[in-house]
């Protein structure tokens, strides 16, 4: 196969996950996008967090928030749990990898605020540990993931909302994750300031 058939043929398998997701996800998309805009209009932070890449994802879509994403406006409240790399080093060396994420949302988490869990399926129980801090602290959980990520499904609560991406290829999974963070931001935006949209 050459490089040019190549490169048509990962965008077509880009653009079939992303109408599998549309046909699968569209509507929690717009019930996540509601939830994040009820905690921020109630005065609580969105705690984000996810390992390697899907670290990087939240990180994304914390500085949509924080900064802007479209367009000037107010800065929102978002914190990336991954972000802070001597905060993580110290929490592995003197409790352990897994509490990571856990340990910041006790002490930081708050009820009524709302965490965002990524994953692509290469978590280490980070997660799924942070899941439970958080519904420790009265905290709604959003959850993007993938369709193998059955341990995720067994820990949510009927308040919770889970994403998963229909597809088993990591590098889909991660470009539909992406676009979802800007969904997601985009929908926040227009509920808080209003529409802005640019073609």
């Amino acid at each position: 196969m050459d490089s040019n058939q190549l490169v048509i043929d990962l965008f077509h398998s880009s653009i079939d996950v992303t109408m599998r997701t549309l046909d699968e996800q569209a509507t929690r998309v717009s019930e996540c996008g509601s939830m994040m805009v009820r905690c921020l209009l109630n005065e609580h932070k969105i705690l984000c967090c996810g390992e390697g890449i899907s670290g990087a994802i939240t990180q994304v879509f914390c500085t949509h928030l924080l900064n802007r994403f479209d367009y000037e406006r107010p800065g929102l409240p978002a914190f990336n749990l991954s972000a802070d790399a001597t905060t993580v080093t110290a929490l592995t060396g003197d409790s352990g990898f897994k509490d990571i994420f856990a340990h910041q949302i006790r002490a930081l988490g708050q009820s009524g605020d709302l965490l965002f869990v990524i994953s692509n399926g290469d978590n280490s129980g980070t997660t799924l540990e942070a899941i439970k801090a958080a519904h420790d602290r009265d905290m709604p959980v959003i959850c993007l993931s993938n369709q193998l990520s059955n341990d995720f499904s067994a820990l949510l609560q009927p308040e919770d909302i889970e994403l998963q991406v229909p597809s088993s290829s990591k590098a889909r999974i991660i470009e539909t994750q992406l676009q979802i963070v800007n969904y997601l931001s985009e929908l926040i935006d227009q509920h808080l300031f209003g529409s802005h949209q640019t073609q």
